[in-house]
């Protein structure tokens, strides 16, 4: 077994160790959820609120696996020597996009939720998550421009 870890690069084992964290960080937040809805259900609580609640734990729980295959793919290769702007070319896009779909989701539905429960002076919290995720979403695609696409600079 000693054998075994010794010849596994210090940067691989760590890498395998963080994506096992996050991998069983999502799981938990999945199951959390699922539970978190049942009971919200059981106890009498709207459909709509319950579903919001799973719909906001689903979408964390899916930033939370992103990251961790992310991490898998791109830090527990067998190869040393990684340019950074093509591997942050790789993964920056997924991860963000990940993030931006999550935001999204997110202030759309504190809309629907606030405008259902007539809260109208609390707009401004879900407006500023959704102008986030597009001034997140310029920054990537601005990033994406300016990069080098090879490790030539070209």
């Amino acid at each position: 077994m000693l054998n075994m870890l010794a010849a596994i690069p210090v940067r691989a084992l760590f890498a395998r160790l963080f994506s096992l964290i996050f991998f069983v960080l999502a799981f938990t937040l999945v199951s959390a959820t699922v539970m978190g809805v049942i009971r919200d259900l059981q106890s009498g609580q709207q459909f709509m609120q319950a579903l919001i609640k799973g719909v906001n734990g689903s979408i964390i729980a899916l930033a939370v696996y992103e990251l961790a295959m992310v991490i898998r793919s791109e830090y527990s290769g067998r190869s040393e020597s990684h340019d950074v702007i093509t591997m942050m070319r790789r993964t920056l896009p997924r991860f963000i996009g990940t993030v931006c779909v999550a935001m999204s989701l997110e202030g759309l539905i504190m809309i629907i939720k606030y405008s259902q429960l007539e809260l109208a002076g609390n707009l401004y919290y879900p407006v500023a998550i959704i102008v986030s995720t597009a001034l997140l979403l310029a920054s990537l695609g601005a990033f994406l421009k300016m990069a080098p696409k090879d490790q030539t600079g070209h």
